[in-house]
C-alpha cells in the first residue's frame, strides 16, 4: 500500500513537472508572437532620400565676353576636387587657351600686315608730297628768273616786254594751282595715314584684349568659401574634360553652408501627402548621428522622369532650420517628413491585422484562450495601426496566426 501510494505521488509530481515546463515553453512562444495594444503619439511619416545643396550660392564662371571673339565652347582643363575650401584669389581651374592662341596668332600677323601697309603708306605720302614741294620750288624759280629777265628787258621791244608778262602771271597761275593741290594731297595723305594707322590700331587693341582674355581663363576665387561643382544640363558634374560656354558660364560654385537645403524627389502615392509647411527631420548618411529640423518649403506640382526609368517624380524642397560645420552640399540627406500626427491613440503592429470577407480582425489573448476579435482601423504608417474600436489597452495580440484557429468565428462589434 506503501508503494503504491509512493507510486501515486512520484505520477502526481511527474505531470506537474510536465505540466510546468509545457506552460512555461508555451508561454514563451506566445510572448515572442505577442505585442500589446498601447496607447500613445501616432506619427505618419515619409520617409525619401535626397542630397543637400545650398539655397543661396555665388556662380563661378569663365570670361564673359569669350563670346565677342567667336568662342563658344570651352574645355575644363584643370579643376581644384569638390569640396576645397579656398579664399578670395585662389586658384579655382584653368581653361583650355589653344583657341585663344590662335585667335592671338592670326592678330600678330594681321598686325604685321597692318603695320606694313603703314609703313608703305607712310613712304609713299612722304615722297608724293616731297616731288610737290620740288614742283612749287621750281615753280617760284622759274617766276624770280622770269622777273629778272623782265627788269632786264626794259628798254625791249613792248611785245617782248608783253610776252614776259604774260609767262609770269601763267607761271603764278600755275604755282597757285600747284600749291592748291599740294594742299589737297595732304590733306588725302593724312587721311590715308589715319586709316592704315587705324587699321594698325584695331588690331594692337584686339591682341591686347585676347592676352587680357587669356589671362581669364586661369580662374581665381573672387569670395571665401567652399568649390562645389556645377550639374550639366543632363545631371552630371562638371569635371576636367567638360565644356562652359556662353549660356552655361559657370565652372564651379561658391554655396553659402548657413542656407542649406535637402533637395528630394517624392513618388506618385507618397506626394500626395506631402504639403509645405511640413516639419522634417533631416538626417545625413555620412554623419549617423546628426538630425536637423526642417520644413517642407516647395512641392512641385508636375512629375518628372528620371533617365532609365518611366516612374514619375515629384521634386520636394525641404529648408534646414538649422546647420551644422559637418553638413557639405552634395550630402546624401535622409528625410522623415511628419504628414500626420494623432495623440492618445491605441495602436497595434501592422503584423497583428489579419482580414478576411472584407472583415479587419485580431487574435487576442484572453487568460488561456485565444479570440478572435473585428478591429475598426484607423491611419496606418510603415508600422503600426491606430485601432478606432475593438481593442483595450494593455490588451496582447498575436504577430502570427495561432495553430488551429483558422476557423475560429469573429466576434463581431456592437
Amino acid at each position: 500500500m506503501n508503494k503504491k501510494k509512493a507510486a501515486y505521488v512520484i505520477g502526481a509530481i511527474l505531470l506537474l513537472v510536465i505540466a510546468y515546463f509545457y506552460f512555461s515553453s508555451s508561454s514563451e512562444t506566445d510572448a515572442s508572437i505577442t505585442a500589446k495594444v498601447v496607447k500613445g503619439t501616432f506619427l505618419n511619416e515619409v520617409y525619401i532620400s535626397g542630397e543637400a545643396q545650398s539655397t543661396s550660392s555665388k556662380q563661378i564662371n569663365g570670361p564673359a565676353n569669350a563670346r565677342r571673339f567667336g568662342i563658344y565652347n570651352i574645355k575644363i582643363q584643370d579643376l581644384v576636387p569638390e569640396g576645397t575650401v579656398v579664399k578670395k584669389g585662389d586658384f579655382i581651374g584653368k581653361l583650355d587657351v589653344s583657341e585663344v592662341n590662335g585667335k592671338i596668332l592670326d592678330a600678330q600677323l594681321s598686325l604685321e600686315t597692318a603695320q606694313s601697309k603703314y609703313t608703305q603708306q607712310q613712304l609713299d605720302t612722304t615722297l608724293t608730297l616731297k616731288q610737290e614741294r620740288n614742283t612749287i620750288k621750281d615753280l617760284l624759280f622759274n617766276i624770280e628768273e622770269d622777273k629778272l629777265e623782265l627788269e632786264r628787258s626794259a628798254y625791249e621791244s613792248p611785245a617782248t616786254i608783253r610776252s614776259l608778262e604774260l609767262k609770269i602771271d601763267k607761271t603764278g597761275r600755275d604755282l597757285k594751282e600747284k600749291k592748291a593741290d599740294y594742299d589737297i594731297k595732304k590733306r588725302q595723305a593724312n587721311a590715308k595715314m589715319i586709316e592704315v594707322g587705324t587699321e594698325v590700331s584695331k588690331h594692337k587693341k584686339r591682341i591686347d584684349e585676347l592676352l587680357q582674355l587669356q589671362k581669364e581663363f586661369t580662374i581665381v576665387s573672387d569670395d571665401d568659401g567652399m568649390i562645389t561643382y556645377i550639374k550639366d544640363w543632363n545631371g552630371t558634374k562638371k569635371k576636367v574634360g567638360s565644356t562652359i560656354s556662353p549660356w552655361e558660364p559657370a565652372i564651379a560654385s561658391l554655396p553659402d553652408l548657413t542656407k542649406m537645403e535637402s533637395k528630394t524627389y517624392s513618388n506618385e502615392v507618397d506626394i500626395r501627402k506631402i504639403k509645405k509647411g511640413l516639419i522634417t527631420k533631416i538626417g545625413f548618411d555620412a554623419f549617423p548621428e546628426i538630425e536637423l529640423d526642417g520644413i517642407v518649403t516647395e512641392v512641385a506640382n508636375v512629375g518628372e522622369s528620371k533617365a532609365g526609368s518611366d516612374i514619375k517624380l515629384f521634386q520636394v524642397l525641404i529648408k534646414l532650420n538649422e546647420t551644422n560645420k559637418n553638413i557639405r552640399p552634395g550630402m546624401t540627406t535622409s528625410n522623415r517628413i511628419l504628414t500626420n500626427k494623432e495623440e492618445a491613440v491605441l495602436m497595434i503592429p501592422l503584423e497583428a491585422v489579419f482580414s478576411k470577407d472584407s472583415i479587419s480582425y485580431a487574435y487576442v489573448k484572453s487568460g488561456l484562450a485565444i479570440d478572435k476579435k473585428q478591429i475598426e482601423l484607423g491611419v496606418s504608417n510603415n508600422e503600426v495601426v491606430i485601432i478606432n474600436k475593438g481593442l483595450e489597452e494593455n490588451e496582447v495580440v498575436y504577430l502570427n496566426k495561432p495553430a488551429d484557429l483558422e476557423d475560429k468565428s469573429i466576434t463581431l462589434l456592437k
